[in-house]
């Protein structure tokens, strides 16, 4: 996708650099020194070793869930096995995982096992790899794209939808009143609207909108919707949003949505934490 620089209204395309990491361990490196502002993920471990190979990142995600990160400094196909074959020392080996958190975030974080993730991260994906995620529920492909003047982009190939997932999930689930269901499809409307925004739907506990990072998490109620956020503090006239911090869910703030009037103050603060990603 081309970059352009704008001055003085005038437009010059940036180039290229896909020298700009200069091998694997490089571009791992520089993915765990930023991993949060990058993917939303707290980071635990990089090269972790397994009976079979060292995993190149282990991290949580903004719901707590395990993610296992594989990269390939340009184009490898070996990436999708490599991720299947490590998510199945994640499913054998919790116990090693939940001691690792506790050890690096503090033994209080109660890991979500419900939805455990692998994100294969390169330059680019053949056809053959991108259909064999279809067949997972979990594996996630995200492409990134390195230009001259420390330009990075990210885009995601592929991510796991609703209905491609083993049981599926019904949004919103039927104890939700109707009137707080036509509020929160008013609510999807407006997300939907904003540019490059994935839908992530099969999760037993809530649906999620995302960028490349999570922004806004909704959990139903039978009168109620509550609204996780990125960080506990917007700009908030109306003072909706509570500090969930303490929680350590990774989401921050939370507000609750009962009232059809006040969808448009609620898709301010999700817009705030949506900009927040970019």
């Amino acid at each position: 996708m081309p970059i352009f620089k704008i001055k003085d209204k005038k437009v010059n395309q940036v180039s290229l650099d896909l020298n700009y990491f200069t091998n694997e361990a490089s571009l791992r490196d520089f993915f765990a020194d930023n991993l949060e502002d990058l993917l939303g993920m707290r980071f635990l471990a990089k090269e972790y070793p397994t009976t079979g190979g060292r995993i190149d990142t282990l991290a949580i995600d903004e719901t707590n869930a395990p993610v296992i990160i594989e990269y390939k400094w340009g184009q490898d196909d070996a990436i999708f096995t490599q991720g299947l074959f490590y998510f199945n020392w994640l499913r054998k080996n919790k116990k090693h995982f939940e001691l690792l958190v506790a050890n690096k975030l503090g033994k209080n974080i109660k890991i979500n096992w419900s939805n455990p993730r692998v994100i294969l991260i390169s330059q680019g994906f053949d056809n053959r790899t991108k259909i064999a995620a279809q067949e997972v529920n979990y594996v996630e492909l995200v492409k990134y794209t390195s230009y001259k003047e420390d330009i990075l982009y990210l885009e995601n190939i592929y991510s796991p939808k609703k209905g491609e997932t083993q049981k599926s999930y019904e949004y919103p689930p039927g104890k939700t009143n109707p009137e707080v269901k036509k509020i929160f499809y008013e609510l999807q409307e407006k997300i939907k609207l904003l540019p490059n925004v994935e839908e992530i739907a099969n999760q037993k506990t809530g649906i999620t909108y995302r960028t490349t990072k999570s922004f806004v998490k909704f959990e139903f109620g039978k009168s109620h919707i509550r609204v996780l956020l990125r960080e506990a503090k917007y700009n908030d006239p109306k003072k909706m949003v509570d500090d969930i911090t303490s929680f350590q869910w990774g989401y921050k703030g939370m507000a609750k949505i009962t009232l059809m009037n006040e969808v448009n103050d609620i898709f301010d603060l999700i817009k705030q934490s949506y900009e927040q990603t970019l």
